[in-house]
C-alpha cells in the first residue's frame, strides 16, 4: 500500500529548500534529506490535490535509474542509511520509499534537457522558427516525430510559480563557462541515449527528459534530484506511437491535457483536478515503474 504526503514534518532537521515536489533537509557531514511529496506540479504551478504514492514512485524510479547509469554518470546518492537520518519522531513507513540522503552539491543554474522526439515547447518552437533552442532541425518533420539524432535543449531554471524559459547553447555556456557546458550536454544526451535504449526494449519510447547537475567540493559533475521519472520525463508506450499526433503517455500529460481544456491561465493558484483525472495519473506512473524495473 502507498502511502500519502503532500507537505513533509521533519522536527529537529532545519528546511533548506521546497520545492515543486521535494523537501529538501540540511544533514551533516554535507549531506541531505531529499522527500519526495505527492504534490503535483503542472506548467511550473503546484496544484492543489496530491497524487496519492506519487513520491514513493519517483523516488523509486529515480534510485533505479541512478544505479544502471552509474556508470554512464557519477550520481549525488550517499551511502548514509535513511535510519540513521530521519528524526525518531517520524513515521519511518511514511518516509521510507520517498526519501534519499544525498550529498550536498552546489547546484547549476541551468535545467539539462534531451529531447528525441519533437514534441511539446520543442514542437511549438519549431512551429515558429524551423529549429528548437536555436538547433536547426531538418524541414517538413511532424509533431511526435523522431529527430535524426537526440539534441541538447537546455533552459533557465525558475523559481516555484515562475516558468522556465529555453535557451540557446551559447547562453548555457554564459551561465556555466564552455567546458562545464560542454561537460552538461555530453553527460546529458550520454544519459539519455542509454536510458532511451533501454526503455525501448520494454515497449516505452522516452521523448524527452530534464536532468539536474551539481558540482561537488572537488569541481566533479554530479547528476541530482531525480532522474527519467514520469515528472521530468515524456514516456510514451511504444505500440501507441505515432507521428503526427500527440501520443498517450505515462507521464503528466495526461494532467496537463486535462488542464488545457479549463479556463485557467497557467498562474497560481492552480485549479483542483477531480478524483478520475488523479486516479489514472496515479496507475499511468506506477505502470511506468513497473515496466521499467521489472
Amino acid at each position: 500500500m502507498s502511502t500519502t504526503l503532500h507537505q513533509s514534518q521533519l522536527s529537529g532537521l532545519p528546511l533548506v529548500h521546497q520545492g515543486k515536489v521535494r523537501d529538501v533537509y540540511a544533514l551533516p557531514h554535507d549531506e541531505l534529506l531529499i522527500v519526495a511529496t505527492d504534490r503535483l506540479s503542472a506548467f511550473d504551478v503546484v496544484l492543489p490535490d496530491p497524487i496519492p504514492g506519487k513520491g514513493e514512485i519517483l523516488t523509486q524510479m529515480s534510485n533505479f535509474w541512478f544505479a544502471k547509469t552509474a556508470h554512464v554518470q557519477a550520481n549525488h546518492l550517499s551511502r548514509t542509511p535513511l535510519r540513521d537520518v530521519l528524526p525518531e519522531s517520524a513515521d519511518f513507513a511514511l518516509y521510507e520509499k520517498r526519501s534519499v540522503v544525498a550529498q550536498r552539491l552546489r547546484g547549476l543554474p541551468v535545467e539539462a534537457i534531451a529531447r528525441g522526439y519533437l514534441i511539446g515547447t520543442g514542437w511549438k518552437d519549431y512551429q515558429r522558427s524551423g529549429a528548437v533552442c536555436g538547433i536547426a532541425l531538418p524541414t517538413g518533420l511532424r509533431q511526435a516525430e523522431q529527430l535524426p539524432e537526440p539534441i541538447f535543449t537546455p533552459s533557465t531554471k525558475a523559481a516555484v510559480g515562475d516558468h522556465d524559459e529555453n535557451i540557446g547553447f551559447d547562453r548555457c555556456v554564459e551561465l556555466l563557462g564552455g567546458e562545464l557546458a560542454e561537460a552538461v550536454r555530453a553527460a546529458t544526451l550520454a544519459i539519455y541515449r542509454f536510458a532511451a535504449s533501454f526503455a525501448a526494449e520494454r515497449g516505452i519510447l522516452i521523448a524527452d527528459t530534464k536532468l539536474e547537475f551539481g558540482l561537488d567540493a572537488n569541481g566533479k559533475l554530479i547528476v541530482m534530484d531525480e532522474m527519467l521519472t514520469p515528472d521530468s520525463s515524456r514516456f510514451w508506450p511504444a505500440d501507441e506511437y505515432q507521428v503526427g499526433i500527440s501520443p498517450p503517455s505515462y507521464d503528466k500529460q495526461f494532467v496537463r491535457d486535462y488542464l488545457e481544456t479549463l479556463d485557467w491561465n497557467k498562474t497560481a493558484p492552480g485549479p483542483n483536478v477531480p478524483a478520475n483525472i488523479i486516479e489514472v495519473t496515479r496507475a499511468k506512473y506506477a505502470e511506468a515503474l513497473q515496466r521499467l524495473t521489472t
